[in-house]
């Protein structure tokens, strides 16, 4: 039996330690926050299920995945169509035959549409430069400009364009933003999924890994941040942060038709509005949770969000990764400890490949 101290219960931990449980090893989980979940904890606030670190939709083509997370929670099914609210006008979103018809004035064909978008000349220098060569000046002012200056706090001319790249565009009136074999939402919340994934294994909240003696386990699954593991050594990684405002509105059932609207416009200060009751089966009716989501940068006292992945960036975390192998008993798994970018069924295949790694050696 090959005792873990598992560092974070959010998906990467919760997985990990889940699956080592199960092959008869004993996991400790500790966590700095006073909840288990990490970032797709929610809260119950008069019966509905807030999502209390930004909405988060359940979504993958990988059953192995799939098939794990149902062990731990029923899902229904749910398929994420945002809508964009520019100035006074609201966009269907992605951007679709619906999308094009509202900006332009027409009906398009698929193939005419196709015709809109540049797809033999992309320049991928910046983000804005890769819009302005694929999609045109007219889409890109109103769904990526304004709305990108607030995520990233930075001038589109300064991001690389991989940033845009993973919205996707349709030639059809298909409006929903995900592709995925299987999506869904836990139908009584994520927390009470990270419960199950946790049951009967010894979690400490409140505690940091700066409170442990690390020497007492054989092994140490962190998914901390790792710049701080090594006493930032080489400098800061840099991430952008969120901040929520929520309020409990009494009396409205309703409070904006969808559950989310992205605000694109700069001259709005909030990037999205989130009503958190239209990602639930059967919420109450009798009034709504909603949530503005302001971007900000990562000072050291609020959460981070985003891995900041430019050139500088980079190069400071191939640093630390290198340096990170001197610690050869830890095993490192998520966005933080990998300063890498994961969508929630990304996070929990690598923390399942991580521990089918570790049972496979503790057999050879």
């Amino acid at each position: 039996m090959t005792r873990y101290l598992v560092v974070g219960s959010g998906l990467a931990g919760a997985t990990f330690a889940r699956l080592m449980t199960d092959n008869g090893n004993h996991c400790v989980v500790i966590d700095k926050r006073n909840h288990a979940g990490g970032n797709v904890y929610t809260e119950d606030v008069d019966g509905i299920h807030v999502h209390k670190y930004g909405c988060h939709i359940f979504h993958t083509s990988n059953k192995g995945v799939w098939d794990f997370v149902n062990k731990h929670a029923s899902f229904h099914h749910f398929d994420y169509k945002p809508k964009v609210r520019y100035g006074d006008d609201v966009f269907s979103f992605p951007i679709n035959l619906l999308t094009l018809q509202q900006v332009y004035g027409r009906v398009m064909s698929p193939k005419e549409a196709m015709a809109l978008f540049n797809t033999n000349k992309q320049d991928n220098s910046n983000l804005e430069s890769w819009c302005l060569s694929t999609i045109g000046k007219d889409l890109y002012e109103i769904f990526v400009k304004g709305y990108t200056k607030k995520q990233w706090g930075r001038d589109p001319l300064e991001l690389p364009s991989s940033i845009i790249r993973r919205i996707p565009i349709r030639f059809s009136y298909n409006d929903g933003y995900f592709n995925d074999t299987y999506q869904g939402i836990p139908t009584h919340g994520y927390t009470d999924m990270i419960n199950s994934m946790l049951d009967g294994i010894d979690v400490s909240l409140d505690t940091n890994y700066s409170d442990i003696d690390p020497s007492s386990f054989d092994k140490v699954f962190y998914t901390g941040p790792i710049d701080e593991l090594l006493e930032y050594r080489f400098g800061h990684l840099d991430y952008r942060s969120l901040k929520f405002s929520t309020e409990n509105i009494q009396g409205v059932e309703d409070y904006q038709g969808v559950a989310v609207m992205n605000y694109t416009s700069d001259l709005t200060p909030y990037t999205r509005v989130i009503e958190h009751k239209h990602f639930m089966k059967k919420p109450p009716t009798t009034h709504t949770v909603v949530s503005h989501e302001y971007p900000m940068e990562y000072d050291g006292s609020n959460e981070r969000y985003y891995p900041v992945n430019d050139e500088r960036n980079k190069e400071v975390y191939l640093k630390y990764k290198k340096a990170s192998k001197e610690l050869d008993n830890f095993i490192f798994c998520g966005r933080l400890a990998e300063y890498k970018y994961y969508d929630m069924h990304q996070v929990i295949a690598s923390s399942m490949k991580k521990a089918q790694d570790e049972i496979h050696s503790s057999k050879v």
